[in-house]
């Protein structure tokens, strides 16, 4: 015959359950310092302040401050703005393609400097040897 456990019991195995699942949820204590670099670079590529961000995206220049040194976690809203008004986009790529995404986005801001008048440069290596002769 199974004794059912006492009431007491049950519940003190649920509180101690939740009191342990904040160890297993990990937060994030911050954007990553590159993230953080890289919003404060392509700001100073546009030629704007951080109030002038702010005032983009409807936030103090305290706030954009805050974010750009780590004292402030944005809401995905918030970074999701800031990063549209920069003219960057969040991606979803599967872990086993990152290698590549990074090497094509390494590439383009290596290539950035010799593009054509027109922003567009070849797909193909020899497409650019073509059009000369």
């Amino acid at each position: 015959m199974t004794t059912a456990s006492p009431p007491s019991l049950i519940c003190d195995n649920i509180l101690i359950d939740i009191m342990n699942i904040k160890s297993h949820i990990k937060r994030l204590e911050g954007l990553p310092t590159a993230t953080r670099r890289e919003l404060a670079a392509a700001r100073r590529n546009h030629g704007w302040t951080q109030a002038e961000l702010g005032h983009r995206v409807g936030l103090p220049q305290m706030h954009i401050s805050g974010i750009e040194t780590g004292k402030i976690v944005p809401r995905f809203n918030t970074l999701l703005d800031l990063v549209r008004v920069l003219d960057y986009d969040f991606l979803l790529i599967p872990r086993s393609l990152v290698p590549a995404v990074q090497g094509i986005v390494r590439d383009h801001f290596r290539q950035s400097d010799s593009r054509s008048d027109d922003g567009e440069r070849p797909l193909y290596g020899d497409q650019g040897d073509a059009d000369e002769s």
